[in-house]
């Protein structure tokens, strides 16, 4: 039977035989662990802060966004408003909102 521990296991279990026979004889257990060490750091590392980073900023450019179309529609509003009002007079002074359509 092929059997794997999964990894992170610092001594892999020993077989009863080899253990008992090591307590009889007062022979050492000799036990060889194959690992592979990386160099550096990982790549999550390096990942998990560019996507914050990218995120906040798409964040940020997407409420720029939508303040720009607010803005745009408000003024369209404003315009639009002010066509059909005409001449505003406040107190004897008249304030033409819009220019004349020719």
């Amino acid at each position: 039977m092929d059997r794997r521990d999964p990894p992170g296991i610092i001594a892999p279990h020993i077989p009863a035989d080899a253990y008992r026979r090591a307590q009889a004889t007062g022979q050492p257990v000799v036990i060889v662990v194959h690992t592979t060490d990386q160099h550096g750091r990982p790549l999550g590392h390096y990942l998990v802060p560019l996507v914050i980073a990218g995120a906040s900023v798409m964040g940020c450019w997407g409420l720029v966004a939508a303040l720009c179309a607010l803005l745009d529609a408000a003024a369209h509003t404003v315009t639009v408003i002010a066509q059909t009002a005409g001449p505003l007079s406040v107190g004897g002074i008249t304030f033409r909102l819009a220019r004349p359509k020719r």
